[in-house]
């Protein structure tokens, strides 16, 4: 708990900063998000590509599995700048896949699909149903176990780019006890997906039918091991969530801004009115605060206890400011605010996504006062 509140930056951390913000603004300008957001995919495999290439898939992941051996720490700078720049692509999912590999997988597992992933294959998780619950470890689907097989049955809701993915990690009910499973594309049957329409029009999620999906028990994560996996998961996806939305609310920020000072309404620039003023400023100081709640968040990631404190402070505060800054800034552009064109849009959608995906504000704030109290 000494480490709670620890701001850390470290020089890793900076030079992908300044890497990741430079490619992100030339390769996701907004008319192009707008653009990507008619399509089926989603998103750029040009620029996947790129991304792979650069070894950001490899970030957090360790050498001996062809990574890079950093952290997730330094995946933080790489999300925000994604962020900011509203870039589409499966770069969320499979960071958070490798993370559940990392910490719930087998050697075997680890070996043979880690560097798969650092290469460039997709990778998403399946882990939401229909009873919508937050905590990961209530599931209804199950896997029945036939010889050395595993027969899957049930519905999961949310699995972000499963179209496009080579591997899906999935959450199932094993002889009544929780388990992960990791398929692949070839194992899912035609038909098993179906696009979701969901409010950040940016993403794209599926529900995903696992009845007739047959795996070998090999598939299966070390039991020994699930909770760790399932509590990197949680943490890992509240992380990388809180570093994409801090990037939103700097880029909503900006957006606003520039509406503010030039457009005129009785002879002066709207901004120099109080009452557009200090919420925008308020709108900063919230962002700052988040931004710090995130590094601090990634800098102690990975102490007991503290980790979690840090990492549910972010994720409830990056929601707060990103969606008080859209709020203000859909009002403040009038009319033109609530239509589609208005990118405001874009940046309340995506707070509102976030807030669906692993815990909106009013949870992560509940399971704060159980740690803290």
């Amino acid at each position: 708990m000494d480490n709670l509140g620890t701001l850390g930056f470290s020089e890793e951390q900076a030079d992908l900063m300044e890497a990741a913000a430079r490619f992100c603004r030339e390769k996701s300008p907004m008319e192009k998000v707008r653009q990507l957001m008619e399509t089926d995919e989603g998103y750029d495999a040009s620029v996947w590509r790129e991304i792979a290439e650069l070894g950001w898939l490899g970030i957090a992941v360790p050498e001996e599995y062809g990574g890079v051996g950093l952290s997730i720490a330094e995946v933080a700078p790489v999300m925000e700048a994604m962020g900011r720049s509203m870039m589409a692509t499966p770069f969320f999912t499979t960071t958070l896949a490798s993370e559940a590999l990392l910490a719930g997988g087998t050697e075997a597992q680890k070996k043979a699909v880690l560097p798969k992933i650092v290469a460039g294959a997709p990778a998403t998780l399946a882990l939401a149903e229909a009873n919508g619950d937050w905590d990961l470890r209530n599931i209804d689907a199950l896997a029945t176990a036939d010889g050395d097989n595993l027969r899957l049955s049930g519905v999961k809701r949310f699995v972000a780019d499963a179209a496009a993915t080579k591997y899906i990690i999935v959450s199932a009910r094993l002889d009544s006890a929780p388990a992960l499973i990791i398929i692949e594309d070839k194992e899912v049957p035609d038909g098993a997906l179906r696009r979701e329409t969901i409010i950040d029009e940016t993403k794209r999620t599926y529900e995903l039918t696992l009845d007739g999906i047959v795996v070998p028990r090999s598939a299966l994560f070390d039991a020994l091991k699930l909770r760790e996996a399932f509590e990197r998961i949680d943490l890992a996806a509240n992380l990388l969530a809180s570093a994409e939305m801090a990037g939103a609310c700097a880029a909503c920020i900006d957006y606003t801004i520039d509406y503010l000072t030039t457009r005129k309404q009785f002879g002066r620039t709207i901004g120099s009115y109080q009452a557009l003023k200090h919420p925008t400023v308020d709108a900063y100081v919230d962002y700052e605060q988040a931004r710090s709640h995130v590094y601090a968040a990634a800098h102690s990631f990975n102490d007991q206890g503290a980790g979690e404190i840090a990492v549910r402070m972010a994720k409830a505060q990056t929601l707060k400011a990103l969606s008080y800054a859209a709020d203000r800034s859909i009002q403040f552009h009038g009319g033109f605010g609530f239509t589609y064109d208005c990118d405001a849009q874009l940046y309340r959608r995506r707070a509102a996504f976030h807030a669906s995906q692993f815990g909106d504000e009013a949870w992560q704030r509940r399971r704060l006062a159980e740690l803290l109290f």
